[in-house]
């Protein structure tokens, strides 16, 4: 059985919208990664770097840190200063607004056994934010959502903060952040408390029922990113296979609604693909004969057993073994300090155009200007 909760409120977009998932992912044992690790290093930062700004009694955690860098540092440093600059806009109404590091919520009114961690909650007369960091680098995290109108996991962590201080604060408004810098990623989503409390009653409780039970209907889509079962899902399988009639062969006779469609799930297709690859591969390794497929030693680059023996040897035979390269702007920048950084190489820095890539319409970046059309205009 897996060590989260069963119902977590990180994994509640999944069970939301295929709640027999919730049963089949708890059998399934956690598998750390280094991803995942390093989320728990730069969350660690995050809340000594805010603690600190409070001017509160916290230790320096860097030390301890497997995946420290000068990106986790800088992303970190930017999470602390949108807090405070958070917490001075509610202090503008409210003098006395409170500031909550990595709290515990409970929402087990809704959820049995429902709870988590936020990483950063503000509460003030009338009005409470949860603030959730995320240091993923693969998917964009919004804080609203087509489903559910917010973030479901945010959701839940605010009725959390409903139970404890509703009392206190007579909360009539929720706010919910997203910090994801390596996306460049701000994210809010603001509702009514008694917008909450409906969703809360009317879909997170009778879904979370279902799924406590094992019941419900499988339904795949984006959610399954993070399914531990996505490999070996027959309805995923289903869902994905719909393609199948498109014959792609000849996609230049494909009409632009149907190419449209395509794109529409290319993607999720892809890693489909992928993860189901993967699976077998592993099911192999362990003993599988799979008629069609065998598994072989894949291609491997020499490599040096021993690189400072590799440098003596080359510099008693009279070379220089190494290559000298300038520092990226990451580490320039650290090793300059911002100001001295801005001063000395601000008129020397550019950022190239971006490579042309196809995206949903739903994605917050402006449409590239397509200098094709333009110079045929002209």
């Amino acid at each position: 059985m897996s060590g989260h909760a069963f119902l977590s409120p990180s994994a509640s977009h999944r069970w939301l919208n295929c709640p027999p998932s919730a049963k089949l992912c708890a059998e399934v044992p956690d598998a750390s990664s280094p991803y995942a690790q390093q989320g728990t290093d730069a969350h660690s930062l995050c809340a000594y770097l805010v603690e600190k700004a409070l001017g509160r009694d916290t230790r320096d955690p860097t030390g301890t840190l497997k995946y420290y860098d000068a990106e986790m540092q800088e992303c970190a440093e930017g999470y602390a200063s949108f807090v405070m600059e958070e917490y001075e806009r509610a202090k503008q109404t409210c003098p006395d607004t409170a500031v909550l590091i990595e709290q515990k919520v409970d929402f087990s009114p809704w959820v049995k056994g429902g709870t988590g961690t936020a990483d950063c909650i503000l509460l003030a007369d009338g009005m409470a934010e949860v603030i959730d960091y995320k240091h993923g680098l693969g998917i964009m995290v919004s804080a609203e959502s087509e489903e559910f109108g917010g973030n479901p996991q945010l959701m839940c962590y605010c009725l959390g903060v409903l139970e404890m201080f509703d009392g206190i604060y007579n909360i009539d408004t929720i706010k919910m952040s997203i910090y994801q810098p390596r996306r460049e990623n701000v994210s809010t989503y603001t509702m009514s408390k008694a917008d909450l409390l409906q969703w809360a009653n009317g879909t997170l409780a009778p879904t979370a029922l279902l799924a406590q039970e094992g019941k419900g209907e499988f339904q795949a889509g984006n959610h399954c990113q993070f399914c531990k079962v996505k490999a070996a899902c027959r309805k995923r399988a289903e869902y994905n296979l719909e393609l199948a009639r498109y014959d792609f062969e000849i996609p230049a006779t494909l009409e632009e609604h149907e190419i449209d469609a395509i794109l529409l799930k290319a993607d999720q297709l892809i890693s489909w693909a992928s993860d189901v690859k993967e699976y077998a591969l592993n099911q192999a390794l362990q003993g599988t004969d799979y008629s069609h497929f065998k598994v072989v030693e894949g291609r491997s680059n020499r490599k040096y057993t021993n690189e400072d023996d590799v440098a003596k040897t080359v510099m008693a035979a009279g070379y220089d073994p190494y290559e000298k390269s300038i520092l990226g702007i990451t580490a320039m920048s650290k090793l300059l300090g911002k100001k001295k950084f801005n001063e000395l190489l601000g008129s020397l820095i550019c950022k190239p155009q971006g490579k042309p890539t196809l995206v949903s319409r739903s994605d917050k970046r402006p449409t590239m200007k397509n200098t094709a059309q333009d110079d045929f205009k002209k």
